[in-house]
């Protein structure tokens, strides 16, 4: 009987150690030496102005990842579920916009009211004011859009979106944040800008190489593209007029300015007077910073149980700069108590804090 115990258990080890060596994993890593990270120093100090939070209840729907105030005054924000929730700014009178069949990350509002969604599932959408919804692109130059991210529209009429990750769709990798870890640990920057011309039904890439590009904005002069690439902790600033830049060859049109952020940046959101406000959706994870450079050690982590993986702690933190790169605002909550901060949307009045998981809609007043 002892000798059935100790050769049971020599099968099993065996079975653990050809399983964490040679089991297959979904990604191919690519080595990268990530930053050390700075801390939360300077500009971004430790503090708790987002710990007194006040929540809208959104009932059984959670993750408000996106949230827009649109022309007729109300508020539209998406939801896990995949909803597109409307109501009054204050949170009253809620009701199911619309549910595109796929999930709906970040969306705008083009000239004639139409709003503009960057589903992840389904591609590039147009939704009327009616509800009736218009594929308006899920391919760019025959490849398609596997995730479309956030999206912008400028006043000429051109759709600026992201595509996060041409190796991960969220339709086959267990959705949006499942296939956001996959991306950003495989770090072979797959992610691109890309821009829809409605006049001419054309796409084209603007710039790739991105480690899962993420959030948009324009400049006030809309000449201009601020973009989050939140797999290695940079903000961009790049030119509308770009056409297939790889950003790994140096060009005066595409340039960083913000590297070595103290967390992941998710959505970019113009505010007012001049702000752009910027969702850090988790902090630094020294652990996942330190496996960058070795591929071993990060296909090792993908055999462990999703519990085991280096997924950062909940640290609620968002902050704003203007076009220069200079921070004029930074709001922290180290508790972490709203987590996974994706952004801001400013009115004259509140400050509303996007999140991908919240049960609730945290906003405070200005």
């Amino acid at each position: 009987m002892k000798k059935f115990i100790i050769a049971s258990i020599c099968v099993i080890l065996l079975f653990l150690t050809v399983y964490l060596l040679f089991w297959p994993v979904p990604i191919k890593p690519v080595a990268w030496d990530a930053p050390k990270a700075p801390g939360y120093v300077g500009p971004h100090e430790v503090n708790t102005k987002l710990a007194a939070l006040k929540m809208i209840d959104l009932g059984n729907e959670e993750g408000p990842e996106h949230i827009f105030i649109g022309k007729d005054g109300k508020l539209y924000t998406t939801v896990a579920s995949g909803n597109i929730l409307r109501m009054n700014p204050d949170g009253s009178n809620q009701e199911v916009f619309i549910n595109t069949g796929g999930r709906v990350l970040g969306f705008d509002f083009d000239g004639r009211g139409n709003m503009i969604a960057a589903d992840a599932v389904k591609g590039l959408l147009s939704i009327s004011r009616d509800k009736q919804i218009t594929l308006l692109t899920d391919k760019v130059y025959g490849d398609p859009i596997r995730y479309a991210d956030a999206v912008v529209v400028s006043k000429n009429g051109k759709i600026y979106f992201s595509d996060a990750s041409r190796r991960f769709s969220p339709q086959q990798w267990g959705g949006v944040f499942n296939a956001s870890i996959l991306d950003i640990m495989e770090q072979s920057a797959t992610g691109r800008i890309l821009e829809y011309d409605p006049e001419n039904k054309i796409t084209r890439v603007v710039a790739k190489g991105f480690c899962f590009a993420n959030g948009l904005a324009l400049s006030r002069d809309e000449q201009w593209l601020f973009v989050a690439e939140t797999g290695k902790y940079r903000v961009w600033k790049i030119s509308v007029n770009l056409r297939d830049l790889d950003i790994a060859n140096p060009s005066r049109l595409a340039r960083v300015i913000f590297e070595n952020l103290p967390g992941y940046p998710d959505n970019l959101m113009r505010g007012i007077n001049g702000k752009i406000w910027v969702g850090l959706v988790k902090p630094r994870n020294p652990t996942a910073d330190k496996m960058m450079p070795n591929l071993f050690k990060r296909k090792l982590s993908m055999r462990l149980p999703r519990a085991l993986w280096p997924v950062p702690k909940a640290y609620s933190h968002v902050f704003a700069f203007i076009e220069d790169g200079t921070v004029v605002a930074d709001l922290q909550d180290p508790q972490g108590a709203y987590p996974e901060t994706t952004g801001v949307t400013e009115t004259k009045d509140r400050l509303y804090i996007q999140s991908l998981h919240a049960k609730g809609l945290g906003w405070l007043a200005k």
